[in-house]
C-alpha cells in the first residue's frame, strides 16, 4: 500500500498534472484511492477545524483548471481553495504569471452546504479575472479579504448564476495538512494546507 509520503512522491515534478503521462495518471489515481481506504477523518465535512483554511492544489485531474495553461504568453502558477467555514465560502484562486505587468488571476467564489457527511452542494456566485497589478492582488487572504469587504476591482467582475453554476464535491481523505476531493465531474484533487 502507498501511503501518504508515497503518494506525494509520485505526483511530485507533474505540475499539478500538467505534465502527468498516462501511466503516471494511473498509478496516482491509484495511491489516491488506497489513500481515500484509510481516510482518518470519517466524517470530513464536520471536522470543520481541518476543513477551514487555505489549500494549495498539488494534483488534479480537471481539464478546466489545466487549461488555464493554454492562455497565450501565460503559464498557470499557484492554484488555491480557500474554505471559510464561517461563511460556507470556497474561493478558487488560480495564478497565472508570464511577460512582466501581464501576471494574472482567475477567482471564483462559491456558497456551499454540507449535504452528507462527506459531500458538499457547490453554488458558484462571483468570478474576477485581471490583472494582478490592476487588481493589487498579494495574496490569496488578502484578496479573499477584500472581496468580503465589498471592494470593487479593476477587473472582469462578474455575478455567475448559481441555478446553473453549481456541482458537488465530495471529501474523500482529510488530515491536517492534506486534502483529497472527487467533483461531480470525474476530477480528482489532491491539496496540502498552506
Amino acid at each position: 500500500m502507498i501511503g501518504k509520503s508515497g503518494l506525494l512522491e509520485i505526483i511530485a515534478g507533474k505540475n499539478r498534472g500538467l505534465l502527468a503521462t498516462a501511466s503516471d495518471k494511473q498509478a496516482i489515481l491509484s495511491a489516491i484511492a488506497s489513500l481515500e481506504d484509510f481516510n482518518p477523518t470519517p466524517r470530513p465535512v464536520e471536522a470543520t477545524e481541518l476543513l477551514n483554511g487555505d489549500w494549495r492544489l498539488l494534483y488534479t485531474t480537471s481539464r478546466a483548471l489545466l487549461n488555464l495553461d493554454g492562455f497565450p504568453l501565460l503559464k498557470l502558477g499557484q492554484i488555491y481553495q480557500c474554505i471559510r467555514i464561517k461563511e460556507s465560502k470556497i474561493y478558487n484562486i488560480a495564478e497565472l504569471y508570464g511577460l512582466p505587468y501581464l501576471e494574472g488571476i482567475v477567482s471564483v467564489a462559491a456558497k456551499f452546504e454540507a449535504t452528507s457527511e462527506c459531500r458538499v452542494q457547490v453554488k458558484f456566485e462571483r468570478s474576477i479575472l485581471g490583472l494582478r497589478s490592476l487588481i493589487g492582488y498579494e495574496s490569496p487572504v488578502k484578496f479573499i479579504n477584500e472581496i468580503e469587504s465589498g471592494k470593487k476591482f479593476t477587473a472582469v467582475d462578474f455575478g455567475l448564476d448559481a441555478r446553473e453554476q453549481q456541482g458537488w464535491l465530495d471529501v474523500t481523505y482529510l488530515d491536517s495538512d492534506l486534502r483529497i476531493g472527487r467533483g461531480n465531474e470525474g476530477s480528482v484533487f489532491v491539496l496540502t494546507k498552506e
